[in-house]
């Protein structure tokens, strides 16, 4: 444990994630008017999101394994260094393809700060008071994602699409002096003579990025290789490298990932919920910011304002969760979280249409930020006290890939059921918020968000099967746990 004082530390790790929650938040919002003002295609459009999220999800363990050798501390600040000079790129961008290009290099920077966060936080936190402050981190992340949608939305109006990238800015700045300043100098692995494996590294990566294209024929389809011949290539260049890297994980001394972190039967199932959550949860928001302004009833910033109730959720359950931690068990909190997460989506299924009220939005959106807020905080508290603290950078690295996954295919998959029923046009511009114009197109869209929906609950239920696999057991009581109970 460091010997820096914990909560200054907080304050430095917060700036991080403030600046990539309300970049992340911001983007989604605006992103018909990028689509509208660069001119982007649909599938440009759909990159503009999930090039960052690919690259992140693909250089996450890769990261997470690489602080535990080299330390937190150096992993964080260059994370931070080519965020901030990727933020900046992004707002010069001058067509889609640029802006997709810094996209993806801001990914890069956004990978070192979200793994090395709560590794950071659980280095430098006692045990007792490490569920509090673990909490207090996933509640400036779900108020950042409060304000980001509002922030983003009013910059976009005031400045266009380049001002969700300036708001960023000064904060990555402040943020990247401060971290420099105060963050501690010890969090680094107890064997510090390993060997980084650079090719496991590489096959994880690739291996990763086959999966997801696998799984989501649609962004295969951006890409120009459509049909179900370029998903079953993929789908066996996948498995293939999944192989591969098994194998050379189980020989090596050093491994990029200890197969013993995931062979566990807590935290297997737990990682189960992570991935499955994410994937229920997290494009609820950008399915509800295209809807809202599908018909051009409504701008960035009020579409802005009408998703927050969903970050207003996570904010109220976060704070909630983390006073809860300790005094109930982490598998209550977590299957709880699950479920509300699964009413949520059923509920937006029936009631997130084009020209619906928005009350029942409302509930919708607040029960999945709730649920969501719920089952973060106890269950990453769960999974950092279960592994010992030279492990902990690539135990918490495979929950960022997995979560991360899920985000991914949350998004493409999402997108792709929600504008499946679209010609290419009808699908630009449900993109760009120009559906007003084709009615017989806006009913599809409306079917198809709805049947989006439908494949999110299902992965809603999922996540709570998983959470009520979870062991009964005194180590779900996070407070009780030390770290090197397995």
């Amino acid at each position: 444990m460091s010997a820096r004082n914990p909560w200054t530390v907080f304050s430095a790790t917060s700036t991080g994630v403030v600046a990539v929650f309300l970049n992340i938040s911001g983007v989604n919002v605006a992103l018909p008017t990028i689509a509208r003002e660069l001119g982007a295609s649909a599938a440009q459009s759909s990159w503009v999101l999930l090039s960052y999220m690919l690259v992140t999800t693909a250089l996450i363990l890769a990261i997470g394994r690489l602080a535990d050798i080299v330390g937190r501390r150096p992993l964080y600040l260059a994370g931070y260094v080519v965020f901030t000079l990727a933020t900046a790129a992004c707002a010069l961008a001058s067509g889609p393809e640029l802006l997709i290009t810094a996209r993806t290099v801001q990914a890069v920077g956004a990978a070192a700060l979200v793994t090395n966060t709560t590794a950071l936080l659980t280095d430098t936190f006692p045990a007792a008071s490490l569920g509090k402050g673990l909490g207090l981190n996933a509640t400036v992340a779900a108020v950042t994602q409060a304000i980001g949608p509002l922030a983003g939305g009013a910059a976009t109006t005031l400045l266009g699409w380049r001002g969700t990238f300036l708001v960023t800015l000064p904060i990555c700045l402040v943020g990247l002096v401060w971290s420099a300043a105060v963050l501690p100098r010890t969090a680094r692995s107890t064997a510090p003579r390993e060997r980084f494996d650079g090719v496991g590294a590489v096959l994880s990566a690739l291996a990763l990025a086959a999966t997801l294209l696998t799984l989501s024929p649609d962004v295969l389809a951006a890409t120009g290789f459509d049909g179900v011949g370029p998903a079953v290539v993929c789908g066996v260049v996948a498995a293939l490298l999944w192989v591969l890297f098994v194998a050379r994980q189980r020989r090596r001394p050093s491994p990029l990932v200890d197969l013993g972190v995931l062979v566990h039967r807590m935290r297997g199932p737990l990682y189960a919920a992570v991935l499955l959550n994410a994937a229920a949860q997290y494009a609820v928001v950008v399915l509800a910011s295209l809807v809202l302004q599908s018909t051009g009833r409504h701008d960035a910033l009020a579409a802005g304002l009408l998703v927050s109730p969903l970050a207003l959720g996570t904010t109220v359950a976060a704070v909630v969760a983390g006073n809860l931690v300790g005094r109930v068990a982490a598998r209550t909190m977590v299957t709880a979280g699950s479920a509300v997460v699964l009413v949520g989506t059923l509920l937006l299924a029936v009631v997130l249409t084009p020209d619906g009220a928005y009350t029942g939005v409302f509930v919708g959106l607040f029960a999945v930020g709730a649920g969501t807020g719920l089952f973060m905080t106890p269950g990453t508290s769960l999974l950092m006290l279960t592994v010992p603290a030279a492990q902990r950078g690539i135990a918490n690295g495979v929950r960022s890939a997995l979560q991360n996954v899920g985000f991914l295919l949350s998004t493409a998959v999402a997108l792709g059921i929600a504008t499946g029923g679209l010609s290419g046009a009808d699908r630009a511009d449900a993109y760009s918020g120009a559906l007003s114009a084709a009615p017989s197109a806006l009913g599809s869209f409306g079917d198809g968000v709805r049947a989006a929906l439908v494949v999110l609950s299902v992965l809603a239920f999922l996540a709570l099967a998983a959470c009520v696999a979870l062991p009964v057991r005194r180590s779900t009581r996070v407070a009780s746990t030390t770290p090197e109970e397995t």
